[in-house]
């Protein structure tokens, strides 16, 4: 006796037979392919498009389009992956969020990116393909000629989706690992941040923004200083989705209190002595954009409060006014200082550090990127030699070991100091040990010392660096070696480390 088969059934087959299939498919072009092909039948739409971001998440590319029964040659159009452009799919992808509309309306809705068609598109599913990470590498979008609720399509064609971005990476590091990715890669190029450097603490870093650029959460950034915290803020801005608007920067350390606040908030005319006009807040000059404080940590506590309730509510109230008004701003901070540290200490409110810690990034010390020390020199040089107008330096052999031989313990910035002040000296074309200023390395001349001095020797260097690296905080310092504070102080002093060599 025949059975009719259920649609529900009939479809979760269809669906298992497409995974299936594109299981077996042993080359990125074709796994595009069968995606969009899949898509479409699967929907019953007349067309089906597959966009993907590229490794700064600067631009989305068309990479496979199924219409009408067809595959169309592949076009590689692209567009920018912020708000400029074609809103309906940067909505998507910004919000992270499936886009799914019954009614197009050419008159309310931007359409530039659908095909020109006999009959006019009426219905839109457009859906973020996530990685195995939960990170959006581009759009799956299904377009019908015909008024549709499309959004039951949404799960089923999401998983579908994401199992070829899976596939992707599996073909990437299986045959080709040399090789440009087709899908935006875990670990982006330096360049393509604006950062420099190929060390493992640099790609860990690399793959932390990118897991921020199309997600609204703020960000902390913390590490010593001197390691590029600002960077790091500005190429989160500007390969993020907020990339078209402004990149506004206040480092809370250099005004005081009121001034501060007038500064952040703006102001009223009238609302103190010497307010004879209206000001404009950074707030309000970065809405819709990004605003980086740095040295979050030296903020004073009644400003800690104000700066919550932007972050809580959204809202703004200049001085000398009664009236709020909503700003729409993405925050990164910056501290070199202990935060936590700080919480329990009373200094830092408990609430706002979570508030600003959804998502921390540590940057890596300079001492822990051995590799790139050369090719950050060799990038300073030749920035210094052309803005010197002259041929770029020759480096000695023995000054490359020099350079790598040393802890740089105020980080890219030290060494983009020593280096532009090397250029200067450098009169022969070639960089030599003594044009860099470098401070001596204690453990280098231990010939003639016994046993117990030279481990007193290592001990110092170790308590001075630790304590260096909390900028004094001896409670910090003793926390991170785990000692008692008493202890680390009769180390101190036998050792005789004063304040000032600290």
């Amino acid at each position: 006796m025949f059975h009719q088969v259920p649609q529900p059934l009939r479809y979760a087959e269809a669906l298992l037979e497409r995974f299936a299939g594109l299981a077996r498919e042993a080359s990125g072009d074709a796994l595009l392919g069968g995606l969009v092909e899949a898509a479409a039948q699967l929907s019953g739409c007349a067309l089906s498009q597959l966009y993907l971001l590229d490794e700064t998440h600067t631009r989305l590319t068309l990479c496979a389009e199924w219409q009408n029964g067809l595959l169309q040659p592949r076009a590689d159009a692209s567009l920018p992956s912020d708000y400029n452009g074609e809103q309906l799919l940067q909505y998507c992808l910004c919000q992270n969020q499936v886009l799914s509309l019954d009614e197009l309306d050419s008159s309310l809705h931007q359409i530039g990116f659908l095909p020109d068609a006999s009959q006019s598109w009426r219905s839109l599913l457009c859906l973020p393909l996530l990685d195995e990470q939960k990170r959006v590498n581009g759009l799956l979008l299904i377009a019908s000629q015909i008024s549709r609720d499309l959004q039951g399509f949404a799960g089923s064609l999401g998983h579908l989706g994401g199992f070829v971005i899976a596939q992707l990476h599996l073909l990437q590091r299986l045959r080709a690992p040399r090789v440009e990715s087709l899908v935006s890669s875990a670990t982006a190029c330096a360049s393509g941040y604006g950062l420099i450097g190929d060390s493992a603490p640099m790609r860990e870093l690399y793959q932390m923004i990118g897991k921020v650029l199309h997600n609204p959460v703020s960000v902390l950034l913390t590490g010593e200083t001197g390691t590029g915290k600002e960077l790091v803020a500005r190429a989160i801005h500007d390969c993020g989705f907020r990339r078209s608007q402004a990149f506004v920067v206040q480092n809370c350390a250099s005004l005081p209190e009121n001034l501060l606040e007038s500064e952040l908030f703006g102001y009223r005319k009238g609302a103190f002595t010497g307010a004879d006009r209206d000001h404009q807040g950074l707030f309000d000059a970065a809405d819709g954009g990004t605003l980086f404080l740095d040295e979050i940590g030296d903020m004073p506590l009644a400003l800690q409060a104000k700066l919550l309730r932007v972050l809580q509510e959204g809202e703004v109230r200049p001085l000398g006014s009664n009236e709020t008004h909503t700003v729409d701003v993405r925050i990164v901070a910056a501290t070199h200082c202990a935060l936590r540290e700080q919480v329990e200490e009373g200094r830092f409110r408990e609430d706002l550090f979570y508030r600003l810690a959804q998502f921390p990034i540590e940057l890596p010390p300079l001492r822990e990127r051995d590799q790139d020390i050369l090719t950050l020199a060799r990038h300073f040089a030749d920035k210094a030699s052309a803005l010197l107008q002259r041929d770029p330096c020759r480096w000695a052999d023995s000054t490359l070991e020099h350079l790598s031989g040393y802890a740089f313990p105020g980080n890219v910035r030290e060494l983009k100091g020593v280096v532009e002040r090397a250029v200067l000296l450098c009169e022969g074309g070639e960089l030599l040990p003594a044009h860099f200023n470098l401070r001596p390395d204690h453990n280098a001349d231990d010939t003639g010392m016994n046993l117990r001095e030279r481990m007193e020797r290592v001990e110092r260097s170790l308590l001075l660096d630790c304590l260096r690296k909390n900028r004094g905080n001896q409670t910090s310092a003793a926390g991170e070696l785990g000692l008692p504070r008493r202890t680390l102080l009769y180390r101190m002093q036998r050792l005789n480390i004063s304040p000032a060599d600290v």
